[in-house]
């Protein structure tokens, strides 16, 4: 099977109900994505297919061939992937930094899909888990990237 990941087309040895996360963490070596619930609540292991954010912890990699998938790993070669983690450093967002990944991706697709969010857009798409908290942060980082336009 051939996916394209980050713009590169990879031969995947691997079944068709193989979960997209163990493809791009084991087979592949992408570690940026995580391994949160494994039950699509979290969103630690959040990527996306064709611009929309996906849980691919439960996504089998045959529902996905075909499809450009952009991970954590070349979330900064989007300009809007840029601009969110300008911010969340700017804005020190990441505690101890494990569901930032997922955090950055729902972000990214939000700005890329509505360029000035409002607060209810915001919040309808910012609902990944995150342990230590830092929802304020995340909140803050997205409203700045959402009232100067994330473009």
């Amino acid at each position: 099977m051939k996916l394209t990941i980050n713009n590169e087309t990879y031969d995947v040895d691997a079944d068709g109900d193989t979960p997209l996360l163990w493809v791009i963490r084991d087979n592949l070596g992408m570690t940026g994505t995580k391994y949160g619930c494994g039950l699509a609540q979290c969103g630690a292991c959040s990527v996306m297919v064709d611009g929309v954010v996906t849980r691919s912890c439960v996504t089998p990699i045959d529902a996905v061939e075909g499809q450009e998938i952009t991970t954590i790993e070349a979330i900064e070669n989007d300009p809007v992937g840029k601009r969110v983690v300008e911010k969340w450093v700017e804005h020190q967002v990441p505690q101890c930094g494990y569901c930032q990944s997922g955090q950055v991706m729902a972000a990214t697709a939000l700005l890329k899909e509505i360029e000035n969010p409002t607060e209810d857009d915001v919040e309808a798409a910012m609902v990944n888990l995150c342990r230590c908290g830092t929802y304020n942060a995340i909140h803050a980082a997205v409203k700045d990237l959402a009232e100067g336009g994330a473009s």
